[in-house]
């Protein structure tokens, strides 16, 4: 069910959370980016970050073809891919990359043919609709595009996209740009937990309160949930209607201007 929390602004943050923080959690799509570009500003500002000490890691819907070159080539320290299939770190100072999926190779292989013949059926039963641009990059999933590359579908049709993928027995996830299906009960909290415990000894369960985590969009509502540092951009209230948690706290600028906001507010603080 929609939730009818309210979201605070982020002034009322208090300076002394933001300077405890250990690392800051971001969805990509919307969140970072901005009318499906990375900006300057918001790139600008997750390298400030990482630079004062903090642990920067994207958690996304976004394949694993897109998360290899993420992990490598940007100011982050782990990525979380595929709404919570995987993560993965590239550590530079010994060249190594690590890659952790949550099924093994066979399971995806077989999963993957699975995802195909139910994504065939939803493209016949909603016009419009189609695979998303970037589907041939991923390892556990499959996308369905509603507004990246395709006209914007309404409401109604995006829903139904959503409810044939659990009729199939998928888990589905409504994000920006796409509707993600997959198989099992996996989502983005779920691996942010093992990777953290995996990659860098850390409970998030004691210590999420050093955490904040950023996003726009109803597959990032169980990590709103979760943090008690939940914010979202300003986007965010496009989808308050169909999202079962809201963040605590909302910036005033939408996609990665309102990310940048936040950041800096952050930094700030620490200083």
């Amino acid at each position: 069910m929609p939730t009818t929390a309210v979201m605070r602004p982020l002034a009322d943050i208090a300076p002394t959370t933001l300077a405890g923080l250990t690392g800051v959690f971001t969805d990509i799509d919307d969140t970072l980016t901005t009318d499906g570009y990375l900006t300057a500003e918001a790139y600008g500002a997750m390298e400030r970050l990482q630079k004062a000490g903090l642990l920067v890691i994207p958690i996304t819907g976004r394949p694993a073809g897109w998360c290899d070159h993420i992990a490598r080539m940007w100011p982050v320290d782990a990525i979380v891919g595929e709404n919570g299939a995987f993560w993965f770190r590239y550590d530079a100072k010994a060249q190594r990359f690590t890659k952790r999926f949550l099924e093994n190779e066979a399971t995806r292989l077989v999963n993957r043919d699975r995802l195909a013949a139910i994504g065939r059926d939803i493209l016949v039963k909603v016009p419009g609709s189609a695979l998303a641009s970037d589907q041939q990059y991923r390892e556990a999933d499959i996308a369905i595009d509603w507004c990246e590359d395709v006209p914007r579908l309404p409401p109604e049709a995006v829903a139904r996209i959503a409810a044939l993928m659990e009729e199939a027995g998928l888990t589905a996830k409504v994000s920006s740009v796409h509707v993600n299906g997959w198989i099992g009960r996996y989502d983005k909290l779920s691996m942010t937990r093992i990777l953290m415990r995996e990659a860098f000894d850390i409970d998030l369960d004691s210590q999420k309160d050093r955490f904040a985590f950023l996003g726009d969009s109803p597959n990032d509502a169980p990590m709103f949930a979760y943090f008690s540092l939940g914010v979202g951009v300003a986007n965010v209230c496009d989808f308050a209607g169909q999202m079962a948690h809201l963040p605590n706290f909302v910036a005033a600028g939408r996609g990665g201007a309102g990310f940048a906001e936040f950041a800096a507010r952050a930094l700030a603080a620490r200083r």
